[in-house]
């Protein structure tokens, strides 16, 4: 009975992991399906729900086969075969811890808001290779003006 539970458990968190790729790509920016920037939001706080739930199915499958396993292997009065915990279980954890992780990553990103406007870069023009170089390897200020070259200067 408890190996169909743990089956089960993990067939579920499978399924919910694949349902929650798919709203965690309809949720990035920088995918066209979605909407605006805080419906996006919403669907990746919504991606990251269903990881966690997913990380959670995981983890309890592993760590109830891992209990029942480590019961059967104590107790002195079970004759059967005994078995231990293998690679897989602790394959288990650490990708439900992972799905845990990266859920909760999901769900922080409802928390950046976007009625902030981006900062832009202003331009400040093209400076010439002797003017860059003047700045920077010189640390002590010329007192001669720069010099203006005009298209004759670099034939």
């Amino acid at each position: 009975g408890y190996i169909q539970a743990c089956r089960g458990l993990m067939i579920s968190a499978v399924c919910l992991g694949f349902f929650g790729a798919i709203f965690g790509l309809v949720g990035m920016k920088c995918t066209k399906v979605g909407g605006s920037d805080q419906t996006k939001a919403k669907i990746a706080c919504l991606a990251g729900l269903i990881f966690i739930l997913s990380g959670l199915c995981s983890m309890t499958s592993c760590s109830l086969y891992a209990n029942r396993i480590t019961s059967e292997f104590f107790d002195p009065s079970f004759v059967a075969q005994k078995y231990e915990l293998g690679a897989a279980l602790f394959i288990g954890w650490a990708g439900a811890s992972l799905c845990i992780i990266g859920g909760s990553i999901f769900c922080f990103s409802i928390a950046e808001t976007s009625t902030t406007p981006r900062r832009g870069y202003a331009y400040n023009g093209a400076t010439s290779v002797m003017s860059s170089r003047t700045k920077v390897h010189n640390s002590v200020p010329e007192k001669t003006p720069p010099k203006h070259f005009d298209k004759n200067a670099y034939v």
